[in-house]
């Protein structure tokens, strides 16, 4: 940024002011360092280069209402660039709404700035007065990101991000072709994801969809958040290369995201998974497989029958019955996965969601009904990983040694350290 020194009116040193504000926060969307601290030692330097621009504007010509509450405006978004909270920004951005309660993009800082300092109902009032004031995409897109994290804390998570749903539904209908506001409406939905169980799939697929349309907007392709939270979806709904390409991606743009971390976790889940399923030849877990088995009553609206034959995807009116050989212990919260065999010694994995630890245990016979099938296959690093897995999502799929699994057994898995903004 370079300060102008020659005569310039008033209204184009506002603008010059507006401008320099609009290039540091462009600045702080796209600027990933290996540190944080590095990142948030030139977010500084640039956020002074930005007030010295301010300051080149005469007090003369900042003495009207109006033009005292752009100023006040534009000097509190200036020091609120930085991750902390700063009173000095807060005070600014609150003269500036007092000035001038009509000022949309003030309000919007001001509610981002409070929310900094957490006083998250604070900052719900300040987006809340923003909308009274007419539809806003980018205020209805903050609105949305509050209500999940106050979603985190509420006796109603569930309608609370109902709420957060809509709001960003809304934010489209604006602008249909704005990335953010999609990738806005695919947090939600991951979000919702987490907080009705973990075990909706639907729900990922929605989010999915939404990050897909987030992506055809250019400006959103330098969002290593948008390709973080992406890479998640595919993880959740076991589209295991798509989550590591996805994972490597963002760790490339932002270093800080941990995001290697995820991959690194996954590659060690296939690589035990592939390690358990290559174990197939010991006798002791096969003892008496087949006959035990073999006894199991079927309600007569399922039809028996082995991985062998089962298609791609759901398999209504089936049931397949294997026993559990291992549990594969995982460094997520959820899925669990175990490896099974059938009758007809088909190794296979299972990937269970919404359902306790305890529930299953090696040795137990499980019983899936309409099962949703896939067959893994890729390369990743030049390791081949193939197997059959079978999805598991609530507790009224699965029979254990014989016996529906009591409403105990379902749990609610809230996750929701592994979605970013």
């Amino acid at each position: 940024m370079s300060i102008s020194t020659g005569k310039v009116a008033g209204e184009d040193l506002f603008a010059k002011a507006t401008a320099a504000a609009d290039e540091l926060y462009s600045f702080r969307d796209n600027y990933f360092p290996l540190s944080p601290e590095e990142r948030v030692s030139k977010l500084q330097i640039q956020s002074d280069l930005a007030l010295q621009i301010l300051d080149t504007i005469p007090i003369e010509k900042r003495k009207l209402p109006l033009q005292r509450a752009t100023y006040e405006y534009l000097r509190g978004k200036v020091l609120d660039v930085v991750p902390v909270y700063k009173k000095e920004a807060e005070d600014h951005l609150s003269k500036a709404v007092k000035l001038n309660p009509s000022l949309v993009d003030a309000w919007l800082c001001l509610g981002n700035c409070i929310w900094k300092k957490g006083d998250l109902n604070a900052a719900k009032n300040c987006f809340t007065f923003a909308l009274s004031k007419g539809p806003n995409k980018n205020i209805l897109c903050q609105l949305s990101m509050l209500e999940r994290k106050l979603a985190q804390d509420a006796e109603n998570p569930e309608e609370v991000v109902d709420e957060s749903i809509k709001h960003a539904r809304e934010a489209i209908t604006l602008d249909v072709k704005d990335g953010y506001s999609w990738y806005n409406l695919g947090n939600a939905f991951l979000t919702s994801f987490f907080v009705t169980g973990a075990w909706d799939h639907n729900k990922l697929l929605q989010s999915l969809k939404a990050y897909q349309n987030a992506e055809r907007d250019e400006k959103m392709k330098s969002n290593p958040d948008l390709y973080y939270n992406c890479a998640t979806v595919n993880k959740y709904l076991e589209n295991y290369e798509r989550a590591l390409t996805g994972f490597e991606a963002a760790a490339l743009m932002d270093p800080g995201l941990n995001a290697m971390e995820d991959a690194r976790m996954m590659v060690v889940l296939l690589d035990k998974l592939d390690y358990l399923l290559r174990g197939q030849s010991k006798a002791k877990r096969l003892s008496s497989l087949s006959s035990s088995l073999a006894t199991v009553d079927l309600s007569p609206s399922y039809k028996r029958a082995t991985m062998d034959r089962l298609s791609e995807g759901l398999n209504k009116g089936y049931a397949i019955i294997g026993k559990v050989l291992f549990f594969a212990k995982n460094e997520s919260l959820a899925p669990l996965y175990y490896v099974l065999s059938d009758s007809s010694h088909t190794f296979y994995v299972i990937s269970v969601y919404g359902i306790r630890s305890d529930a299953i245990k090696e040795g137990d016979q499980v019983t899936l009904l309409e099962p949703f099938n896939r067959f893994v296959d890729f390369s990743w690093k030049g390791k081949l990983y193939q197997f059959k897995s079978v999805r598991v999502d609530f507790v009224e799929q699965v029979l254990v040694n014989g016996k529906c699994l009591s409403p105990h057994h379902a749990v609610r898995t809230s996750i929701y350290a592994q979605l970013k903004a």
